[in-house]
């Protein structure tokens, strides 16, 4: 846990307009992924950086679910693992420890999303890693790339290494542990962990089937197909009209995430 916790939360007037849209979306994003089943318990996060001049972000409050995620109850924090401003809740340290690093060192990082979904975790721990076998996995503008398992997110030091691997890329297997994607933007990052998770979930059940191989695509068609999909380098838009749907069905089912 970090930073001090002060028995109160901030009221949305005393937010500004860009923030509290910040807090909207990503407040969203965090309901999604419960609603598609790929949370666990209270851990990993989403993070959004929040607008303007000031190093800060916004992380989810530690000890409650991605359904109890609203705006008004994200914690801000500042990229030493600082609390700004009021919060009832404190944070996971190593939330702070990878999104922090990521926030940090990526100056378009807009948001960082790390999950530990079932099919994520099981391709993490493939040798191989993700393999080209479904369309989801040719979402890859400049490939995923890879991270090997350290131990507990809880060492500073490794944040220099987990940053290293990640490069300019949006999406990272971390090995023996879990998915993380970046976007410039929130719904830039959600649709490149929506991909990468359905890959992998795809890749485990064809591995399940039983075959004794797996058809990969050639590699001109490969190249082909990367060409036509839209990538955060030549689609400013990325993500925006899936999570602009998925956000009027969360205001029809479970309108509390904007409060």
């Amino acid at each position: 846990m970090v930073g001090t916790v002060v028995e109160r939360s901030s009221p949305r007037h005393e937010i500004e307009p860009a923030e509290w849209d910040t807090r909207v979306k990503l407040a969203a994003v965090y309901r999604i992924f419960a609603q598609m089943g790929m949370d666990d318990l209270i851990y990993t996060h989403i993070s959004a950086a929040v607008p303007g001049p000031a190093a800060h972000f916004l992380l989810n409050p530690f000890g409650l679910m991605y359904e109890e995620v609203t705006a008004s109850n994200l914690v801000k924090i500042d990229w030493q693992g600082e609390i700004v401003g009021a919060s009832e809740h404190p944070v996971n340290y190593a939330g702070f420890v990878i999104h922090g690093a990521v926030h940090a060192a990526v100056a378009d990082a807009g948001c960082v999303i790390h999950l530990h979904t079932d099919a994520g975790c099981a391709v993490a721990a493939q040798r191989g890693g993700l393999l080209p076998v479904s369309q989801f996995a040719l979402f890859n503008d400049l490939g995923v790339a890879y991270h090997d398992y350290e131990g507990l997110a809880l060492d500073t030091d490794e944040q220099a290494r987990l940053v290293a691997d990640l490069g300019d890329r949006t999406k990272m297997i971390l090995r023996n542990h879990g998915l993380l994607t970046v976007g410039r933007t929130i719904a830039e990052a959600f649709f490149h962990m929506y991909n990468l998770e359905r890959a992998c979930r795809i890749q485990v059940l064809a591995q399940a089937g039983g075959a004794a191989e797996l058809v990969v695509p050639s590699d001109a068609v490969l190249r082909k197909t990367a060409a036509q999909q839209p990538t955060a380098t030549t689609y400013d838009g990325l993500g925006e009209l899936e999570l602009a749907a998925w956000m009027r069905k969360l205001d029809r089912e479970q309108p509390d995430y904007r409060d």
